[in-house]
């Protein structure tokens, strides 16, 4: 039965011409007779200027006496009334001074919509679409009006459905950029990533983390393979148009069995984007009917105006850090600058500063003297700004852990950002290598599991598991981790370097070295560790004092992570002093791979009886570690050892 040519749809709206009834979300309005009148032309000639004189002989008749004047402002502003449209900033119906009205959104019949077979716009449209840019693509309007069209005949089978198969995962799809300017698409991933963000805040519902959801970018995977591989209920599905100071945003929640639940449209000026995103937030948790709680929901309220420049520029920043690349790194610190300049309020810009500096000074790209203190001076400014944040007590947990030696107090900051931000994968990655790092192995890997199911495609996160699983000397289980981390980056080096470790560990040195010969472009200071071990149990001495003396011209150039690789060597090669000398060099530089590798690493098992060893993990403020542990450790380390001499 073919469908009636009389319902059009523009924006999230469906016009009925023979009814005058004008439907939103199955919510069904009646119009009266001069608005409908004023709308009907409109849609006739959606992106044209309609005359007030065309408009008056519509409305009425040339022998009809009237105040024209009155009764046109008066319809037309009963008509921005009912679509929630402004004349100052209009967002449907554009008044041209002195002249006119002009519909600035795409108009399409219904019966035309649902003729295409795709809810959601595949690409940007041509540039005749992408024309008026102040209203949304016409085939995102297509995919809003055929829902809503659905919504007003299956409202309440949707509806219970839902409470028949509540939704507790989520996962936000990459947002399109349909505003017909490619230089707009970092700002849609940063849309991404801040949705993701705002949603982790809520404790009732797991959502993936962005690293995962980037990775469907541009992919031809159907909505329900999506669903699965990340093991979520549903997916929320956006696309997001800039025109100036203002965005358009139009969601759809979609279930696992690809049943479209929920669409709804948002425009703001730029300066509120942030409470467009709470906004956003509390719709989505609301329809999935999920608790929020009352700190939860003042957290989101708490969003303020903020520069539509310096938004942008901490957008940027989070899409160059999610990139953990060097290059990423430092891009991630120049944007975060960038946003601070343009707005010094902007907490969250602080936030990304402080996680920028934390990085940079892991990766040894700033002198860790330079960076953690600067990190944990961003943190705190964006906790003096808004102490709701999860992300700074992150940040100041890795200062205190890495840098400071105050292991209470980076458990304390862990601990409160993960109540804050319960989604947050990096700050349970970040407790995670911390628990490991004082020796608490079973805690830590219940940490990094957490972290792994919101981020579950991360090649980070996943290598982190196999390193924690070294940590804990459970060697089978860190090569399958790492070969899984591999499947999804086969060139992650850090992969290959987690793997190398563990197969060196199982006394499988030739696979450990082949693993180490993979990998490329990174300083051998922080990617050889365990590798001369392997070489000397191979009986390659040669290769393994070639590494010594790599690692010494780097020392002597003040590379702090050559000093741990020097103290790794002699350690090797059983000559102690000079393991210890190198280790004191790495102490005094603060080098924060000390923290990692010295307490638990396997490499430092031969030195644990020394009381060298002992007046060093004192002086760092370790935690006293189970006695019989290292007792356990020491007598490995001892029997192993012994072949490579």
């Amino acid at each position: 039965m073919p469908l009636p040519v009389h319902n059009v749809c523009f924006g999230p709206f469906q016009l009925d011409l023979n009814t005058a009834e004008l439907r939103n979300n199955g919510i069904t309005t009646k119009l009266a007779e001069q608005p409908f009148q004023i709308l009907a032309e409109l849609v006739e000639h959606p992106g044209e200027l309609v005359t007030r004189d065309e408009l008056r002989q519509r409305l009425w008749h040339s022998d009809t006496f009237v105040d024209f004047e009155h009764g046109l402002n008066a319809a037309i502003k009963r008509l921005r009334e009912i679509l929630g449209d402004s004349a100052e900033n209009p967002r449907y119906i554009e008044t041209v001074p002195r002249r006119g009205y002009r519909l600035i959104v795409s108009v399409e019949s219904l019966a035309a919509a649902l003729e295409q077979s795709e809810l959601v716009p595949p690409s940007a449209g041509t540039p005749a679409e992408s024309k008026n840019l102040a209203g949304w693509p016409k085939r995102s309007a297509i995919a809003a009006c055929v829902v809503i069209a659905l919504a007003g005949l299956g409202t309440w089978y949707l509806r219970s459905s839902m409470a028949a198969r509540p939704i507790k995962s989520l996962a936000v799809l990459p947002v399109k950029n349909f505003s017909g300017d490619a230089s707009q698409e970092l700002f849609a991933d940063g849309m991404t990533d801040a949705l993701i963000a705002d949603l982790a805040q809520i404790e009732a519902v797991k959502v993936i983390s962005t690293t995962s959801a980037m990775h469907y970018k541009g992919t031809n995977e159907t909505l329900p393979q999506i669903a699965r591989e990340l093991g979520v209920d549903a997916l929320v599905e956006a696309s997001m148009m800039r025109s100036g100071d203002r965005v358009r945003l139009t969601v759809q929640l979609i279930d696992a069995r690809d049943r479209h639940l929920w669409v709804r449209s948002y425009e703001r000026q730029m300066t509120d984007v942030l409470r467009l995103q709470s906004d956003l937030v509390q719709a989505i948790a609301g329809e999935i009917r999920v608790q929020v709680t009352s700190q939860e929901q003042a957290r989101l309220a708490r969003a303020r105006p903020v520069s539509p420049e310096a938004y942008e520029a901490y957008l940027k920043g989070r899409y160059y850090w999610n990139l953990r690349t060097n290059d990423g790194r430092r891009k991630s610190l120049e944007y975060f600058q960038q946003a601070i300049e343009m707005d010094p309020g902007y907490a969250l810009a602080y936030a990304g500063m402080a996680d920028s500096y934390i990085v940079l000074g892991e990766a040894y790209l700033l002198a860790p003297q330079e960076a953690f203190p600067r990190a944990t001076a961003a943190a705190l400014k964006a906790l003096e700004l808004d102490e709701t944040l999860g992300e700074p007590h992150a940040s100041l947990g890795a200062a205190k852990a890495d840098y400071d030696w105050d292991w209470e107090g980076a458990d304390k900051e862990y601990r409160r950002a993960i109540e804050l931000n319960p989604g947050y994968a990096t700050a349970h990655q970040w407790f995670a290598e911390y628990l490991s790092e004082i020796g608490r192995p079973d805690e830590a890997i219940a940490e990094i599991k957490r972290a792994h199911e919101s981020d579950p495609l991360s090649p980070v996160i996943s290598a982190v598991v196999g390193n924690v699983f070294i940590d804990a000397r459970r060697y089978d289980e860190a090569i399958a981790q790492c070969r899984r981390t591999l499947e999804l980056n086969p060139e992650f080096w850090v992969a290959h370097l987690c793997l190398g470790m563990a197969y060196g560990q199982e006394n499988l040195y030739q696979q450990a070295i082949s693993e180490y010969e993979k990998i490329t472009g990174i300083s051998i200071a922080f990617w050889s560790q365990g590798l001369p071990r392997a070489y000397l149990a191979v009986g390659k001495r040669d290769e393994a004092l070639r590494i010594l003396s790599e690692m010494r011209e780097l020392a002597m150039r003040g590379d702090a992570p050559a000093y741990l690789r020097m103290a790794e060597i002699y350690t090797a090669l059983g000559d102690f002093d000079q393991a210890f000398a190198w280790l004191e060099k790495a102490y005094g530089a603060r080098y924060h791979g000390l923290v990692n590798d010295l307490k638990v690493g396997p490499l430092f098992d031969p030195l644990h009886s020394d009381p060298r060893f002992q007046d060093l993990l004192r002086r760092m403020n370790f935690p006293q570690q189970d006695p019989a542990r290292d007792i356990l450790i020491l007598k490995e380390a001892k029997a192993e050892y012994a072949k490579l001499q």
